[in-house]
């Protein structure tokens, strides 16, 4: 069932609930009328034994037709059927023993055509107007067999019988309507619940802090940013002068323009928020109150020139390069077609620093490539055995001098940037580590939580003095007289393009670098 239907059907429920307990009062009304007054009122004058037994029966009904809509709400069409079907037999047998329709029950009569109706929303109307005109037929019919009757009595009944079925008409025009704006604002209710949980949604996951106060200065709701950024813990309809005393006070001087303002407001923790005030349209509504950290829109700002600078140092690295080989050349030239000692050594230094200054400019054009990043899943052992055979090519004392565990896992890295990686760290490695057999260990194990791997690269070497440890990752620091001091910045930033990070733990004596990343250990 859809649940524009099942809403529907519940409030069938309930007015039919409502219905029950009217023909429960009536049904009562009648008994007690018949048991406690007798003949002083006009009911079952014609025959009190089958007025008694009728109201008995119909109070009994009434009691099992509640008590089945309680306990079994199941069916609704049938049981409202079965019920007017009900209403109508009793009635129309109360009438019949009180005289006719002169008696005034055929008018409780119009009242159950007109309430099964609206309760139905319009099903079966007709049925039950039709069935309402029969029966008074038959007891007008019966009453002329068995009894003295007026044939005017007939025309009455036609035309009660017609105001039947006018009534039943009109009835399901109103249920109608009455249904179909149900319908439509149950449905307006659900979209708009749909765009509170969004708009709250929204407003939860905003970096700025969002309060909304009240005209009499009470909090009526506050994301978690603002309680973060006014370092409180509060609940909606707290004070606003108990969250920020700066912050009320000033609200109480803005509260009385209705233009938006803007101000600076230091806090205690010296954190600077922007604040934002938006008054409310009508006089003693709700305003907005928007906080933005400064802090965090300095640190963006800080980002996009940061950015900025690294696009133009990579234009100028690219730029750099055609003179530096013109310059290299140049001076080899020299080299080979001077004679002189001293000349020949001006040339080599030049050539020397041109090929430091090639190695930065390979280095920053490196770092620009951070945010090309192509993450795929990658067998360590497999990508390794290939590494290390190009590193021996360069260093043949890697062959012995690199022991690599046993263990293999796989994980997700951008294959350059993981070659890029090893080599500024087996470099570092190979540099400042012993001659001895197996002075650098390249071991790759489970990471701390799950889906994570971790690779570690060791040397029993003097390891990273303390008082360098918080500079080893610093762009141009570097030990090495022929460094550039961007090996171990490069590395820890394609790390972090790749999802992973890059550390180095203290535990002396040598170097310990760990690079933990997405992936899963081969079993």
């Amino acid at each position: 069932m859809a649940p524009q239907e099942a809403d529907a059907i519940e409030s069938f429920w309930r007015s039919l609930r409502f219905f029950s307990i009217y023909r429960l009062s009536i049904a009562l009304m009648f008994l007690v009328a018949a048991l406690v007054f007798g003949d002083t009122v006009s009911l079952g004058t014609q025959d009190p034994g089958l007025f008694d037994r009728v109201a008995a029966v119909y109070v009994l009904l009434a009691v099992a037709f509640l008590v089945a809509l309680l306990r079994r709400p199941r069916r609704f069409s049938l049981q409202l059927s079965v019920q007017v079907a009900a209403d109508i037999a009793a009635l129309t047998l109360m009438m019949f023993a009180s005289g006719g329709q002169k008696s005034g029950i055929a008018i409780l009569l119009l009242v159950v055509v007109a309430g099964a109706a609206l309760v139905g929303q319009g099903r079966m109307t007709l049925f039950y107007a039709a069935l309402a005109s029969v029966a008074m037929l038959l007891e007008e019919s019966w009453r002329a067999l068995t009894r003295e009757a007026d044939p005017a009595d007939f025309v009455r009944t036609g035309i009660i019988s017609i105001a039947f079925f006018g009534t039943a008409i009109v009835a399901r025009l109103l249920a109608q309507r009455v249904v179909s704006n149900e319908t439509l604002a149950r449905q307006r209710g659900r979209e708009l619940n749909d765009q509170l949980r969004i708009s709250e949604r929204i407003i939860r996951d905003m970096d700025d802090g969002v309060l909304v106060v009240d005209g009499d200065g009470r909090v009526r709701l506050l994301n978690p940013r603002a309680e973060v950024l006014l370092d409180v813990r509060a609940a909606d309809g707290a004070e606003l002068a108990a969250l920020s005393a700066g912050l009320a006070d000033r609200r109480a001087a803005w509260s009385t323009q209705s233009i938006e303002m803007v101000e600076m407001l230091p806090q205690k923790s010296g954190r600077l928020l922007r604040v934002r005030y938006l008054p409310a349209a009508e006089s003693g509504g709700h305003a907005l109150i928007y906080l933005e950290d400064m802090e965090r829109v300095q640190s963006q700002a800080q980002q996009i020139k940061l950015a900025a600078l690294g696009r133009l140092t990579a234009n100028m690295a690219h730029e750099i390069r055609n003179p530096l080989a013109a310059i290299s050349h140049a001076a080899e030239l020299l080299a080979e077609e001077d004679t002189d000692p001293l000349r020949q050594r001006l040339a080599r230094i030049i050539h020397d620093n041109t090929l430091r200054l090639n190695r930065l400019v390979t280095d920053v054009l490196e770092l620009g490539r951070r945010d090309r990043a192509q993450p795929e899943t990658l067998r360590w052992q497999a990508f390794l055995s290939g590494f290390l055979e190009e590193l021996v090519l360069h260093d043949e004392s890697a062959r012995r001098r690199v022991y690599v565990g046993e263990g293999d896992v796989e994980l997700r890295f951008d294959r350059g940037h993981l070659y890029r990686v090893l080599w500024n760290l087996l470099g570092n490695a190979l540099r400042h580590a012993s001659a001895a057999d197996g002075a650098v260990r390249l071991e790759a194990r489970a990471g701390a939580t799950a889906n994570r791997v971790e690779l570690h690269v060791i040397d029993d070497g003097p390891g990273v003095d303390e008082a360098q440890r918080n500079q080893v990752f610093e762009p141009f620091f570097t030990t090495h007289g022929a460094g550039t001091g961007l090996g171990l910045y490069i590395a820890r930033e394609l790390c972090e393009a790749s999802g992973a990070r890059l550390e180095l733990l203290d535990d002396a004596p040598g170097a310990h670098f760990r690079v933990a990343a997405e992936g899963l250990v081969c079993r």
